[in-house]
C-alpha cells in the first residue's frame, strides 16, 4: 500500500474528501515548487499533482499552458524535477502524483524513469495521452517500483469503456469533469454525479474529479458526488504574479486554505 492508499483510507475513516492541488514544476522557478510542496500539505492538500512542463499539452488550456513555457524557459527538465521530489522528500511524507505527457519519460527512458521516480519518492504517474490498451510495457515497470497508474475517464465513456479503464487503474481513478481541456468551463454536477454512479460501479478505487473547478463553493459541490476534487488552473494562476517568493507561496496556500475548508464544510 502506498501514501496514496493510505491517504483516501485514513480520509475516508475520518469522512473527509481528498483535496488534490496541481501545481507546474518550475514555474515560477524550482527553488519555489521545492518550497511550496510541503506548503501546500500544511495548508490542507492531501494530494499534490506535480505537472511535468512540455511544450505540446494536449488537455491543458491557456493558463497551465503558459505556466509550462513559463517552466520550460527556466530550462525545467524531468531529470531536475526528479532531484527536486527528492529533496522535498527529506520534510514532507505526502502523496506526491506526476502528470506528465508519455513522451516525455519515453525518451527518458520508461525503466530508468521509474527506478529514479521511486528514489525519488513518486507515488503516482497520470500520463494523459497514454490509453490502458497501450500501457501494456508500462504498467508492469510501474507496479514493480511501487507507483500508481492513474489514468483519466471522460465524461463521455460509457460503461464498458470506463471498467476498461479502472481496471488498469491504482490509487484512484481521475475523472474528467468537463469535456474539452482543463480551466474552462465549470462541471455540471448533475452529469458529475450521474458518471461517477457508473465509474462507482466498475470500481472499489476512490473516484476524485478534476477540470474546471476552480472555487471553494464548486469544490464543496462536487465533493457531495466524488472522493476527492483536484485544483489545477485557479492554482497555477496565483503563480503568474510577479511577487516575492513569500507572497506567492502564501497566497497560494491561503487558497488551499480556503478549499479545505470548504470540502470540509
Amino acid at each position: 500500500m502506498n501514501r496514496i492508499e493510505k491517504k483516501f483510507q485514513e480520509l475516508k475513516a475520518n469522512g473527509k474528501k481528498a483535496l488534490i492541488v496541481f501545481v507546474t514544476a518550475g514555474d515560477p522557478d524550482m527553488d519555489t515548487t521545492e518550497k511550496l510542496i510541503p506548503r501546500l500539505f500544511d495548508a490542507g492538500a492531501d494530494i499534490v499533482e506535480v505537472g511535468i512542463p512540455f511544450s505540446d499539452p494536449m488537455a491543458d488550456g491557456p493558463v497551465i499552458q503558459q505556466s509550462f513555457m513559463r517552466a520550460l524557459g527556466q530550462g525545467t527538465t524531468l531529470g531536475g524535477i526528479l532531484a527536486m521530489t527528492k529533496r522535498v522528500r527529506e520534510v514532507s511524507d505526502g502523496p506526491i502524483v506526476y502528470m506528465s505527457a508519455f513522451n516525455l519519460e519515453f525518451h527518458y527512458g520508461i525503466e530508468k524513469f521509474a527506478r529514479d521516480a521511486q528514489y525519488s519518492g513518486v507515488d503516482g504517474v497520470i500520463f494523459p495521452d497514454l490509453i490502458p490498451e497501450e500501457a501494456g510495457d508500462v504498467l508492469p515497470l510501474m507496479e514493480k517500483a511501487g507507483i500508481a497508474p492513474i489514468f483519466l475517464v471522460a465524461p463521455t465513456s460509457g460503461q464498458a469503456r470506463i471498467k476498461t479503464i479502472t481496471q488498469k487503474c491504482r490509487g484512484f481513478v481521475y475523472y474528467v469533469s468537463v469535456a474539452g481541456i482543463t480551466g474552462k468551463q465549470k462541471p455540471l454536477e448533475e452529469e458529475v454525479r450521474g458518471q461517477v454512479a457508473m465509474i462507482r460501479k466498475a470500481t472499489k478505487l476512490p473516484v476524485a474529479a478534476g477540470f474546471g473547478i476552480s472555487t471553494p463553493e464548486q469544490a464543496a459541490a462536487i465533493g457531495k458526488f466524488t472522493d476527492g476534487v483536484i485544483v489545477g488552473s485557479a492554482v497555477v494562476r496565483l503563480l503568474e504574479a510577479v511577487r516575492p517568493q513569500h507572497e506567492v507561496i502564501d497566497g497560494v496556500c491561503g487558497f488551499v486554505r480556503k478549499m479545505r475548508d470548504a470540502l470540509d464544510g
